[in-house]
């Protein structure tokens, strides 16, 4: 089959590999149809190359149809339609059972003192195989997928793999009071759709701050105030405090993530690291402080006095310095986590069935066919020809 593979840093390929196999009784092969590119995968392509292994397939992001099920799997047949959720959880351990799917007992990675196993995302994380690829081995069969209904394009469910779960939680985690406010920092795809799920569930005042253009308005058409950070790169805090009574938001999310604009000492240490051998560069950005934390400075800024911050942009670091004093002094309530796919379907699944008020259909910029992968990671990467959020078809 066709699969995207990592070779090196901004280096991703379609390689031909072997078909995945029925290798346990509860396993299931699917036949991807449509499968995204993650913001966090452009961390892989970017930064977490010390964790990765030439070769590994990439991708966490997919739909399609049920091929071939083991002896033991009897919740789902060939020829359904399934969405799989990025963390490889098992449904039945007691981490699964408080809604706690990336923190499932089952597939922990313990040698690396991390929680559950996720599909094309690192030693870190299992270095299970992803779903940027033509077919897919999916364990845990009778609770891990998700049986969407025929009848509605690919789009309307592909993003209950990860982008739906990941900012709903985002958004809970917030715990925005609905006459409140909020503020999202970075308006990438996980961003953007946090946004709309706040103004969805009716909270009063959503402002999305991001410094590309087509963000801005992508995000403005639908109905969330704007910053441009360009413009605000001293004042930001200010301007939010002047528009929210001026004690600050409610909640802030931060959609950003490790490599945030604005933090120049960490991307030296972040590149510095990149230059390294892979045995030197994956220990010291385990125990190291290498995120790019301006966003987290941000929100920790922004948000008003007892507030909350929801943190869903993906961080690395091990010793990261946060202003404790400041946190504590504000009483602020900081909420963070892989998202819990699994927990949130029931939530998500009857908007993606009923209407469309989330508008996922038109939230892809691009559909491309998965041999221009390559080209689709360095768009996406370079924020070039208003790459938003890539689709890429088998």
């Amino acid at each position: 089959m066709k699969a995207v593979t990592w070779h090196g840093k901004r280096d991703v390929r379609v390689d031909t590999v072997p078909d995945p196999k029925i290798e346990d009784p509860t396993d299931a092969i699917v036949r991807i149809t449509t499968t995204g590119i993650c913001g966090s995968d452009l961390h892989l392509y970017e930064v977490l190359g010390p964790f990765l292994s030439e070769g590994d397939i990439l991708g966490h992001e997919p739909m399609g149809i049920v091929e071939e099920v083991g002896p033991g799997v009897t919740e789902i047949h060939p020829g359904q339609r399934v969405v799989i959720p990025f963390n490889v959880s098992c449904g039945t351990c007691f981490m699964c059972a408080q809604g706690l799917q990336s923190q499932c007992e089952t597939t922990q990675v313990r040698d690396h003192g991390m929680g559950a196993a996720l599909f094309g995302y690192t030693k870190l994380y299992g270095q299970v195989p992803g779903g940027q690829a033509e077919y897919l081995r999916v364990p845990f069969g009778n609770t891990l997928p998700i049986v969407v209904p025929e009848g509605l394009p690919d789009e309307r469910f592909v993003y209950l793999s990860d982008v739906l779960p990941t900012a709903w939680q985002a958004v809970e985690y917030a715990g925005i009071p609905k006459d409140g406010s909020v503020v999202v920092l970075g308006l990438g795809p996980i961003g953007d759709m946090s946004a709309r799920i706040a103004r969805h569930r009716g909270v009063q005042r959503v402002i999305g701050v991001d410094l590309v253009p087509e963000r801005l308005a992508r995000a403005r058409l639908h109905g969330i105030d704007v910053l441009d950070l360009r413009e605000h790169q001293d004042d930001l805090g200010e301007v939010i405090r002047g528009m929210t009574g001026g004690r600050g938001p409610d909640a802030v999310i931060d959609a950003v993530g490790m490599e945030a604009h604005g933090s120049p000492s960490a991307k030296i240490a972040q590149q510095m690291a990149g230059l390294l051998p892979d045995a030197v560069a994956a220990p010291l950005m385990q125990q190291a402080g290498v995120d790019r934390l301006n966003a987290l400075y941000l929100a920790i800024d922004i948000v008003r006095r007892g507030g909350t911050i929801s943190v869903i942009g993906v961080y690395g670091g091990m010793t990261d310095p946060l202003p404790m004093l400041t946190i504590f002094d504000k009483q602020i309530q900081l909420r963070v986590g892989q998202a819990n796919v699994r927990r949130w379907v029931p939530d998500i699944l009857p908007l993606l069935t009923d209407g469309d008020p989330l508008g996922v259909e038109g939230f892809a910029t691009h559909t491309l066919p998965l041999d221009q992968a390559p080209q689709a990671y360095e768009i996406f990467q370079k924020k070039q020809d208003g790459a938003i959020k890539i689709l890429l078809q088998p």
